[in-house]
Order: C-alpha cells, then structure tokens, then sequence
C-alpha cells in the first residue's frame, strides 16, 4: 500500500501540459482501436511518440541531414519496420474484434488501413536494397 500511495503522489506531483489534436474522425477511431487491441492507453502513445519524434528532431538538427545513402536507406527501413508494426496491431484489431463491430466502420476503416500499409511498405521495399 505504500509504494502504491507514493507512486500516486508521484504522479499528482507530475505537472503535464494538455495538447490538443484534430485529425480525422476514422483516423481517432482506428488509433482508439488499434490502442485498446494493444491495450495500451491512446495518452501514452502519444506520448511515447512525441517523445520519440522530439528526440528524433533533436539529433537531426545537430546532424548534417540524411545526405548519405546509408543514413537514408536505414531511415526507410527503419519506417518500414513501424508500419509492419502499425499493421500488425490493425491485424490483431481485426482478428479479435467483436461480432458487433465488424462491418463497423472502425472495422472497416482498419481494414483499409492494412491495405494502405501493403502497399507502402511494398513500394518502399521496392526502393530499399
């Protein structure tokens, strides 16, 4: 019980900002989705994302850019590799929706996604050696 109480004044301690976003309502419906399939909370994705994205940028700024083959090659394959993620959780969404949602539109959106994914990750493979 005390390591529960100090982890929850810890946390209340924790200043956090709020962002606010906007993007497509099938777009919020298949990240909602593919986060619970995950189960893993929408706010800590993000999270972990911008995160990720700001400490990308960081290093990119220092750096002199992607002006070598290699350095641009192992970028691309490095997004490959989080859209075969991407559609691995949109997969698993699929797989183990309910009865109710399937032909939803959250199901149908998802499955879109999937196919959207194919064919990046077909067209970027092409282009990778």
């Amino acid at each position: 019980m005390g390591t529960a109480m100090n982890r929850s004044n810890a946390h209340a301690q924790t200043k956090l900002a709020q962002v606010k976003v906007s993007v497509a309502p099938q777009i919020a419906a298949a990240f909602k989705g593919a986060c619970a399939a995950a189960n893993v909370s929408m706010a800590a994705e993000l999270t972990r994302f911008m995160a990720n994205y700001s400490n990308s940028m960081a290093n990119n700024r220092d750096a002199p850019g992607y002006t070598t083959r290699r350095k641009r090659r192992t970028v691309i394959k490095r997004i490959i590799m989080q859209l075969e993620q991407l559609k691995a959780a949109e997969e698993y969404f699929l797989d183990n929706a309910p009865e109710n949602l399937q032909g939803a539109p959250i199901y149908e959106t998802a499955d879109e996604y999937i196919s959207i994914f194919d064919d990046v990750i077909g067209q970027l493979g092409v282009m990778v050696p």
